[in-house]
């Protein structure tokens, strides 16, 4: 034996080990069957979409009628809401004589009111528009 096999184990105890290594089982990788279906369905939407096919027109054009739909109607309501204010000012002029701090309540109402109120009513759409897309990209993934 010279000093270069010094590290190396025995040509047997190679040979007996190789044999071991051939007798188990190999791995094998699972899949379960459901799965590819899924996302052969999802490619096939996605494909449209990116593709601009008549079918994934229909899809983004129905996620922009969502979204102007929630835009809409929270403009709506919001107009309502600020013109209402002024019309119960004249119609209750005893409103209008309060005061807090020296200034009247119109001034408050009509000056500050709006700001959380908005703000609110922004927060209201950016969440609705967040579940718009999140059904829109569920819908597709499925």
């Amino acid at each position: 034996m010279s000093r270069h096999d010094a590290g190396k184990p025995e040509q047997a105890a190679r040979e007996a080990w190789l044999g071991e290594q051939a007798r188990k089982p190999r791995r094998r990788r699972v899949v379960l069957a459901d799965s590819t279906k899924q996302r052969g369905k999802a490619l096939r939407t996605i494909i449209e979409l990116e593709e601009q096919t008549s079918v994934g027109e229909k899809l983004v054009r129905d996620l922009i009628k969502q979204q102007l739909k929630s835009a809409f109607g929270l403009a709506f309501a919001v107009l309502i809401g600020m013109c209402l204010l002024p019309i119960t000012f004249y119609l209750f002029p005893q409103i209008g004589d309060l005061k807090i701090l020296g200034i009247g309540i119109p001034w408050l109402v009509l000056g500050l009111a709006p700001f959380p109120i908005l703000y609110g009513v922004g927060w209201m759409f950016r969440r609705q528009a967040e579940r718009h897309e999140r059904d829109f990209v569920n819908m597709v993934d499925r």
